[in-house]
Parts: structure tokens; C-alpha cells; sequence
């Protein structure tokens, strides 16, 4: 029999246990995690998992650390104390290594029972080693308003060792059906802690490889669009007291990320551990955003607010507590930057892809859509950049894109199809420009270069045109290449109409457009309005069918 000073206590109700054990944390992960907290409270530089289901009828979890151990009398003070704040106990809150305590409430060992019957714990301090058992059938036996139970020594406590300082927990009588996954744990916990240097976290199922959790595979399974560093992005506009103490990375994926990954929203840690599951701290979650949004904020301050403002189980924190309503707020408008940028940055990788897909370069095509037209085309473009990235919809994109732009293309109001081919790259950079002016002027100086080449004449411009186009006498006609359709000639007037009408109309465009240059600065006729844009289209209209009948004119025979 033990001496009375080596014999193990623990007081509780068992009912506390139940409540805050078996129904709090029922599925391995959380347990898991309160564990290696332990141990990184503990100094460890190392927490090994080892899932044993090698034999069927007897699996177990194995957690093995390095860190400070417990010597006999810790195991009755700290370990079998029910809601012990471990903190209190430290003057500066961290532990004799320098780390930001973990645990709090003192809760956090009862978990052992939400997936185990029976708990081996052997601790080795300062070269004494002390093993013992806890039996949750015998703990829960007892119905009565209190009691105390007495942990099953294992061989003698504080025994002499030459093992090195550390802890290990071996979880028994496991109730779960199923084998141990060792990738799903490590992801698991990869959600639940920040790794830091100095601080390992392995798994191992039975004797396969050792795998390592990461930082990295919290988002192994999200295929990143966009990223963004907090404080360094979307908050220079906001204002938060605490502004610089919320630290983190935030993500848009490529596609939305399914509901059962339990993925979407943002998570806090606070001491480099969960303090609240994903969520989006609003009320409304409508946004389609916000099945692409994932990331993880640090916001180590509230473990040092006076109100202990953590769930119980860590997954949620009181919003209702005045400053973290305040936090709740800044939290509400940092997501909804994060939109606005996602909203601006999708939209161009969706036109490039349109791009890439039709050949029609969107941003270029919308710079040069007046504001009226690019209002109606706005809503079509925004559908088809909603489909852009769905594989099955290229082939419609590109139809219906490319469709599209042979209607109204760019510049719409030039109709540069219409247009003769001669003026088009003559006269574009002007209308581009807003010099409406120079445009025709341009498009008429044109025409009198063609008009010389097509008829050999070098004469001055005025009697360039009295001459060619002269009615009694011209050097082209505009009508004699054409023959009425039942075989008749045409009628003297209306030889002399289209000839005298084709007359004036070249005279007219030379003197309006061309000869003002003589005796007034140019611009003065470009910028004053004098010359808008409906009067350059109008006249680059008139100059079309100008050259129209130039180009299908023939030479009058002496």
C-alpha cells in the first residue's frame, strides 16, 4: 500500500465530468489538440501522436512530449485540479521558456474522456518518474453531489529514472469503430494550431511514416486565387485600436469551397490556438463571396481582456462582450474590403480570359464605348464573365462575344465597317483623339491624294476639282459605269442632277472642312466645339460616299 503522502486525489462532480468531457469533445481532433496545448505549455519542443490500431481490440492514441514533465506533487496541484487556471499561477502569464500560456480554465484534461475509457499518464521531472491510471467507469460509478476520486498508481511514484524530462498520455478502451487516419488528424490540427519554430507537432499511425503538421496544410486542399496580408493590406482605410494586433493571411480560392470542408470564413487564434471556428462575424451571408473566402486572424490581446471571453471548447468567442463587439465590427469591414479588391481583380482575370478565349480584348473594347452604350453592354458582359472560367462554356463565350462585337465593336459610333477602307487608317487616331476637326480635314486631304492618283493630275486643289468634276466638261463620271436595269439609258436630268448634286458635294466638303485652315488657327476649330462628334461622323459619312463614287467612276472619252 501506498504511503498517505503518495496517495493521488482528484475532486470533482461527475456529473462536470460528463457534461465537460464525454459531451463537450467527442471526436479525436479537439481532444488531441487540448493535449499537445499541454504540452506546449510544458516547454516541449516536441509532441508526437502515434494512433495504434494495429490490434483491433485494443487500439490506442499515443501523446509523447519533451517538455518540463511533472514531478508527484504537480500531479496532485496542477494536473488532478479541476479548473485550474494555470495562468494565475504565473506572475508574467508565459511559461519558464517565455511562451503565451495556453491554458486557462483548467478544463481542458477531461476531454481525455469524450473519446477513452481509460487514461495512462507517465510523467518523468527532474529524473523521478511517476505512472498512474484513470478509469472513467469507475469516475462516473459514483452519482453522488460530490466525490473524490483516487488515480491507480502504476509501480511506485517519483521512482528514479534516467529518462529524460516529458509526459506521456496513452488514451485506452478507445471508442471508435473505425481505424485511425493519420493525414486527416495532421490536416485537422493543422486547422487548429499555428505552428511555431520550436514547437513539432508529428503523427504517426501505427509504424507508418512520421508526418509533420504545418502551417501550409491548413490550406493544402484550397487552390488560391487571390491572398491578403493583414495589417499590410485592405486596413490602411480603417480605423481599430487594436488595429496592428490583428495579424493574419486571408484567401479567395479559384472556385468555391465546398460546405463539408468546413473551410469557409475566417478563423481566430489566439496563443497560436483556435479560439473560433470560421464564420464571417455578420448576420447577413448572402455575398457570393463568401463561398470563395477562407484565412486565419491572430488576435492574441483578448487573452489578456479581464472577462475570459473563449468557449469552453475553443471554438467560439462572446461577441457580446463590449470590446470584442468592437473587434466583430473592424472584422465585418476588413471582409468586406477583401470583397471589393476580390470583385475588382476577378473581374480582370475574368476579361482576360475572355480574351484569351475570343481574341477580343475586353478593357480595350470598353474604353472605346461611349458611356450610353457601354450601360446596356454591361449587364451581357458581366454574365458571360461570370462563365468565363467554366470549361463547358467556352464555346458559347466566344460565339457569343465575338458575335457582339461585330455589332457595335469598337468605337461603335464610327462604324468603322462602313467607312471606306481608304479613310479608316487615315482618319482613326483623330477621332480617337477628340479632334473631330482634324479628322475630316484629314479624311478630305485624302480624298484629293486619291482623286490625283486616279486621274494623273497635279493641278492645284480648287482647280483640281473645277476640272475633274466640271459639268460641262468633266474627266470623270460617276454615272456612265452604271446602266439602268431594263437596258434604257438614263434620263438628261438625272445625268445632270447626279453630276451637278456629286459636284457640289466635293466643292462643299473641300470648303468646309478643308479650307478654313487658310484663315483661322486649327485649334480654335477643334477645341471649341465648333466641330463635334456627330458633325465628324456625319462627315466622314459624306466622305465615304465620296469616295465610293470616285472608286467605281469612270474616264470620260473626248
Amino acid at each position: 500500500m501506498p504511503s498517505e503522502e503518495h496517495v493521488l486525489k482528484m475532486s470533482f462532480t461527475p456529473n462536470t465530468i460528463e457534461h465537460l468531457g464525454v459531451r463537450l469533445y467527442s471526436t479525436i481532433p479537439p481532444v488531441i489538440a487540448e493535449l499537445i496545448a499541454n504540452s506546449y505549455d510544458a516547454d516541449a519542443t516536441r509532441a508526437t501522436v502515434i494512433l495504434d490500431d494495429s490490434d483491433e481490440n485494443n487500439k490506442k492514441i499515443i501523446v509523447k512530449d519533451d517538455g518540463h514533465g511533472m514531478s508527484f506533487s504537480d500531479i496532485n496541484s496542477k494536473f488532478l485540479r479541476i479548473g485550474r487556471n494555470r495562468r494565475t499561477e504565473l506572475d508574467s502569464g508565459v511559461s519558464p521558456s517565455g511562451r503565451p500560456v495556453i491554458g486557462k480554465k483548467g478544463l481542458g484534461k477531461l476531454s481525455f474522456f469524450g473519446i477513452a475509457d481509460i487514461i495512462e499518464v507517465e510523467t518523468v521531472h527532474d529524473g523521478k518518474k511517476t505512472t498512474f491510471m484513470l478509469d472513467w467507469n469507475i469516475i462516473i460509478n459514483d452519482r453522488g453531489d460530490t466525490a473524490d476520486y483516487t488515480p491507480t498508481l502504476i509501480g511506485q511514484p517519483d521512482t528514479d529514472t534516467s529518462s529524460s524530462n516529458g509526459t506521456t498520455i496513452t488514451l485506452k478502451s478507445i471508442k471508435r469503430v473505425s481505424s485511425f487516419d493519420a493525414e486527416s488528424l495532421a490536416n485537422s490540427l493543422a486547422k487548429m494550431f499555428i505552428v511555431i519554430d520550436g514547437f513539432d507537432i508529428l503523427v504517426q499511425h501505427n509504424s507508418d511514416d512520421v508526418i509533420q503538421v504545418t502551417n501550409d496544410r491548413r490550406y493544402s486542399a484550397i487552390d488560391t486565387e487571390i491572398e491578403w496580408q493583414i495589417p499590410t493590406d485592405l486596413v490602411n482605410n480603417l480605423d481599430y485600436e487594436n488595429k496592428d494586433r490583428v495579424t493574419g493571411r486571408l484567401f479567395a480560392a479559384e472556385k468555391p469551397i465546398p460546405p463539408a470542408t468546413n473551410m469557409r470564413g475566417i478563423t481566430l487564434f489566439s496563443r497560436n490556438k483556435l479560439v473560433n471556428t470560421p464564420e464571417y462575424f455578420s448576420d447577413s451571408t448572402s455575398s457570393h463571396f463568401y463561398s470563395y473566402l477562407t484565412g486565419y486572424l491572430e488576435i492574441d490581446f483578448i487573452d489578456e481582456m479581464q472577462d475570459d471571453v473563449i468557449g469552453t471548447d475553443r471554438k467560439s468567442i462572446d461577441w457580446s462582450n463590449p470590446e470584442l463587439a468592437k473587434l466583430r465590427e473592424y472584422l465585418q469591414k476588413i471582409i468586406r474590403e477583401a470583397e471589393k479588391d476580390w470583385r475588382r481583380k476577378r473581374i480582370r482575370k475574368q476579361k482576360q480570359k475572355i480574351t484569351e478565349v475570343t481574341g477580343v480584348d475586353i478593357n480595350a473594347w470598353e474604353d472605346t464605348i461611349p458611356d450610353d452604350i457601354k450601360s446596356k453592354l454591361r449587364p451581357f458582359l458581366r454574365r458571360v464573365q461570370d462563365d468565363a472560367e467554366l470549361p463547358e462554356k467556352q464555346g458559347q463565350i466566344e460565339k457569343e462575344v465575338k458575335g457582339l462585337f461585330e455589332i457595335i465593336g469598337e468605337y461603335p459610333r464610327l462604324h468603322w465597317r462602313e467607312l471606306h477602307p481608304e479613310l479608316q487608317s487615315t482618319v482613326k487616331p483623330y477621332y480617337i483623339a477628340q479632334n473631330y476637326y482634324t479628322a475630316v480635314f484629314e479624311g478630305v486631304k485624302k480624298y484629293l491624294t486619291s482623286l490625283k492618283l486616279k486621274t494623273g493630275s497635279d493641278q492645284e486643289e480648287w482647280n483640281l476639282l473645277e476640272n475633274i468634276w466640271s459639268i460641262d466638261n468633266p474627266k470623270l463620271s460617276v454615272i456612265d459605269g452604271f446602266t439602268r436595269t431594263d437596258g434604257l439609258a438614263w434620263k438628261p436630268l438625272t445625268i445632270k442632277d447626279i453630276k451637278s448634286g456629286h459636284r457640289m458635294l466635293v466643292l462643299a466638303m473641300w470648303q468646309a472642312f478643308r479650307c478654313l485652315i487658310d484663315h483661322e488657327d486649327i485649334e480654335q476649330l477643334r477645341d471649341t466645339g465648333l466641330f463635334t462628334e456627330q458633325d465628324c461622323l456625319d462627315a466622314l459619312g459624306l466622305l465615304s460616299h465620296l469616295y465610293y463614287r470616285l472608286e467605281n467612276s469612270v474616264a470620260v472619252t473626248p
